[in-house]
């Protein structure tokens, strides 16, 4: 039996059953087990370094969904820097090769192999917090992680406490209170075939059609995809912001429609918006793969220049660009501001805290107080630098007495890192430190375009508890069938009432009366 599951019915198929419930998707109470008094983590520092220093405590960290490059090693220099500085070893562990990562975390939780702290997937930071496999932060923050305690908005910890039935802090919370993602547009194609900025949705229209018939990537091809998004409608979320859905990477969000907080799926601006994807899918101006791409996929038609209008981060634009330019050395992308539609107010949806970003599992009690202080290091102004560029020769270059971060490869070990708390002025350094001299000024405006078209919607930081007994629910599975045979016109417009009768039907009333119930107690605390 699980040593963070006390109750007595829970044997291993118990557990592994209940996870893949919770799990389906992308808080009840737990024990009070914070209130007990662990030790503190040995006081090297740089000491570390000094004759007779005890050796670095070694906590393991769980993240999935890692990019390019290789584990690093206890031998690896930047492992070592960070030890040097905390006393604690920074053991990066992932899923295998091939696994898939939420049925990865299950098995971990399932066979009592959970690491020491983790990045919750899927919705399992609730399956530790309800079955008391969860530690309460609530003490321990403060004194081993000073840092992030003052880092993050008091609103990010009430976020936090309204996720479980006692009020207590599971879990350290993601902040972002720039807009993370834009719809972008390739402005050098605007430029060679003399269109402007669409502002309305029968503009974006007729230049996603000039972009179809009239070869602006100049290879002499009809290949151009004047919009693209991936399988399940995932990353368009540019084609739903247009007529104000709420969404987020692909799923619908929670935000106030008709004087309420109501999921966006079922409302009638989510059935303008799949009309609007199923006109642009029917002229072959949504790419006709859009069901079918992969995220490599997806990646690569945006790299090779064949894609018009897409959805992505702007921070992330640096290496994404440089691939364009290998094909189309003058590429140039801007945010688009939403086109206007009658009827409708577009925003760009955007979730600025609550989402569980670390948790600590109740079987590693003993070393939270380490894991709290390596987590702590990465939220240090003190190696703010060290954090953003890592080792140099490795995760940077020196030019003309500049750092310049190098571009990730296969060779080469992953950096370590942590922190997930990014305000205006961390992201202005962002740009300014790690975005080439040539693309700056291009990223800053793309912000500027998208945060004049972001909203915060009312589900931000929403717990999964609410989905508790309604796994496909949480899942949108129902949501991501209508959607996908909608737009590729393999069924009418019309099955949208049908989808939002079965939705109603599976618990979606249930869990409107949850998400309203949870929205009026966060209210009630501002």
């Amino acid at each position: 039996m699980s040593k963070w599951l006390k109750r007595p019915y829970a044997t291993v198929a118990l557990i592994v059953t209940f996870a893949f419930t919770a799990i389906a998707g992308c808080g009840a109470g737990g024990t009070s087990g914070g209130e007990t008094k662990t030790e503190a983590p040995a006081q090297t520092g740089t000491g570390a370094e000094a004759e007779g220093a005890e050796a670095p405590v070694k906590i393991k960290v769980f993240k999935s969904h890692m990019g390019v490059g290789t584990i690093p090693g206890s031998d690896d220099p930047h492992v070592q820097y960070v030890a040097e500085q905390t006393g604690v070893e920074y053991e990066l562990v992932t899923t295998p090769p091939g696994s898939e990562p939420n049925e990865y975390v299950n098995l971990m939780i399932a066979s009592d192999d959970l690491p020491d702290i983790l990045r919750p997937i899927g919705g399992v930071e609730q399956t530790l917090i309800q079955q008391g496999g969860a530690l309460p932060l609530d003490d321990l923050l403060p004194e081993y992680a000073p840092n992030v305690w003052k880092s993050i908005p008091q609103e990010a910890w009430d976020v936090v406490r309204s996720a479980s039935e006692d009020g207590k802090i599971y879990y350290v919370p993601k902040v972002f209170l720039v807009p993370e993602r834009a719809p972008l547009i390739r402005q050098d194609w605007l430029d060679k075939l003399g269109l402007e900025m669409p502002k309305t949705v029968e503009e974006y229209k007729e230049m996603l059609r000039a972009f179809r018939d009239n070869d602006p990537n100049g290879n002499g091809k009809a290949d151009e995809l004047p919009t693209t998004g991936r399988e399940l409608g995932r990353w368009m979320d540019h084609l739903f912001a247009i007529y104000g859905v709420a969404m987020w990477e692909g799923y619908p969000e929670w935000d106030m429609y008709d004087g309420e907080i109501q999921y966006a799926g079922v409302t009638e601006n989510m059935k303008a918006a799949i009309a609007f994807a199923r006109d642009l899918y029917a002229e072959k101006l949504l790419d006709n793969e859009t069901f079918l791409n992969k995220g490599d996929v997806w990646t690569a038609k945006i790299n090779n220049n064949l894609v018009g209008s897409w959805y992505h981060l702007p921070a992330n634009l640096r290496d994404r660009l440089t691939a364009m330019r290998q094909g189309a050395p003058e590429a140039y992308v801007s945010g688009m501001p939403l086109p206007k539609v009658e009827g409708f107010e577009g925003f760009v949806t955007q979730k600025s805290m609550g989402e569980p970003e670390w948790i600590i599992p109740k079987a590693s009690e003993e070393k939270a107080p380490h894991a709290l202080k390596l987590l702590d290091f990465f939220y240090n102004p003190e190696y703010e630098e060290f954090v953003r560029f890592g080792i140099e020769g490795v995760q940077h270059e020196v030019v003309d007495g500049k750092k310049l971060l190098l571009p990730p490869s296969e060779d080469k070990p992953i950096a370590l890192g942590m922190r997930n708390l990014t305000t205006k002025e961390d992201m202005d350094v962002r740009i300014d430190q790690t975005i080439p001299e040539d693309m700056q000024q291009m990223v800053r405006d793309i912000f500027e375009v998208s945060t004049a078209d972001a909203r915060r919607i009312a589900g931000d930081g929403l717990p999964s508890t609410v989905y508790e007994g309604f796994p496909d629910i949480q899942s949108h599975k129902l949501f991501q069938e209508y959607l996908t045979k909608i737009v590729i016109g393999e069924w009418p417009i019309e099955k949208f009432d049908e989808f939002v009768e079965r939705w109603r039907q599976a618990g979606g009333d249930k869990v409107t009366e949850r998400v309203q119930q949870w929205y009026a107690k966060t209210q009630a605390t501002q």
